[in-house]
């Protein structure tokens, strides 16, 4: 009897054992896994790492690296080398790895040289001024002319003259003449000549360059003359273009016997403006639209053709061309039924067309300062009294007032 007992708690110890080991053996198991996914945890750890640590190096050693020298190339000997002029004043003869260069170099390349032995290492881009780079206008302008009220005849030789040699050019060629080279934009303020300009680029889709003549006027000598080399170099790399000069008699009045040093340098600026527009160097798919308040006192040696050869004079709007305008300036305005543009058009005599859109934004500003959502012909009466004053908005017939 005693025998059999022990023979059972023996059975009830095993049994005991053997659930004990598969739960260590889970646990183990259990283990395994964890210790894997840390082990591929800590491999992705040291690849970045690893990368990180490439990144830096390169970076370190880039600032291990000497400075480089700016230099220009002068000329190109026959030998292979080349005369380069460091941006410290030297000149050197050096030679260039070919290899590195990728082809022959030519004059005015801007290159790098090295600090120590003044060999070429690598060629520079070109050098455009930062202040003529922000004068593009990287969005093509939204005005067309549609936009644009009682210039039917400016519209038609702006269009013959600019757009027509950028879109057709075979047809210049066919004739066998070539295409004008510049337009001049000749009118009162507020005529509508910016606006064309315009819409002449956004027609066109050319790379359109505005410049304003004051801008051309620098205080150092040659700073003037070198903006103007680098407009025109910039407008033909990025070719077809179109050069708008705004307030061109700021830089391109007439030349005196008289003048101060601040008068000479305008002047170096214009003659580098006249060799531009009509030098040696071909311009390429580059137009040139000027505009100017002041006609009188341009240069005669700017208005001569052969830079400017069409001169298109922009008149104050008539009575048709001033209802027109108020159309433009009024299709998207919630007026009321009983406004007659064609009354207001009477009523606006000498108005131009800058002054016409600030009589519909009066008129607009009158009617949000009472709170209302309609334009009434009220509004309009006294916006061309605030704009053109009593005497002008008035006019002939008084009736309109009411």
């Amino acid at each position: 009897m005693p025998d059999s007992t022990e023979s059972a708690r023996r059975k009830t110890v095993s049994a005991e054992d053997y659930m004990s080991l598969a739960e260590r053996s889970i646990l183990l198991e259990q283990r395994v896994r964890d210790l894997e996914l840390e082990k591929e945890h800590l491999a992705a750890e040291r690849i970045r790492l690893g990368n990180e640590v490439r990144v830096l190096q390169a970076e370190l050693n880039k600032l291990r690296q000497p400075p480089l020298v700016a230099a220009t190339v002068i000329d190109t000997l026959d030998d292979g080398r080349v005369i380069v002029k460091s941006s410290t004043g030297p000149q050197f003869v050096v030679h260039f790895p070919e290899s590195v260069v990728g082809g022959e170099l030519e004059a005015g390349s801007r290159v790098a040289l090295n600090q120590r032995t003044l060999a070429v290492v690598d060629v520079l881009p070109t050098s455009i001024d930062p202040f003529v780079r922000a004068m593009t206008v990287e969005e093509a302008p939204t005005a067309t002319y549609a936009d644009i009220g009682g210039l039917e005849t400016q519209i038609a030789e702006i269009r013959e003259t600019v757009e027509l040699p950028l879109l057709h050019p075979e047809l210049f060629e066919k004739v066998g003449i070539e295409p004008p080279k510049g337009v001049l934009l000749c009118g009162s303020p507020g005529t509508g000549k910016t606006l064309l300009a315009r819409a002449v680029a956004n027609e066109t889709k050319a790379t359109f360059i505005r410049v304003i003549g004051s801008e051309l006027i620098q205080k150092f000598i040659g700073e003037g003359a070198r903006l103007v080399r680098e407009i025109f170099f910039m407008a033909r790399k990025r070719a077809p273009s179109i050069i708008f000069i705004d307030e061109l008699d700021a830089v391109a009045s007439r030349r005196l016997d008289i003048a101060t040093s601040g008068d000479r340098e305008v002047q170096r600026t214009l003659m580098q403006l006249l060799s531009m527009l009509d030098g040696f160097d071909p311009r390429g798919d580059v137009r040139i639209i000027a505009a100017t308040n002041r006609p009188d006192i341009l240069d005669p040696a700017l208005t001569r053709p052969g830079r400017f050869d069409r001169i298109i004079e922009f008149p104050l709007p008539d009575r048709a061309a001033r209802e027109q305008i108020l159309k433009i300036h009024t299709r998207k305005m919630h007026i009321a039924s009983d406004v007659d543009l064609s009354q207001l058009a009477i009523k606006s005599p000498g108005a131009s067309g800058a002054d016409l859109k600030a009589i519909c934004t009066e008129a607009g500003m009158f009617t949000i300062r009472e709170l209302r959502d309609t334009v009434t012909n009220l509004d309009f009466v006294k916006s061309i009294a605030k704009v053109l004053g009593e005497t002008i908005g008035k006019g002939d017939n008084a009736d309109i007032y009411g």
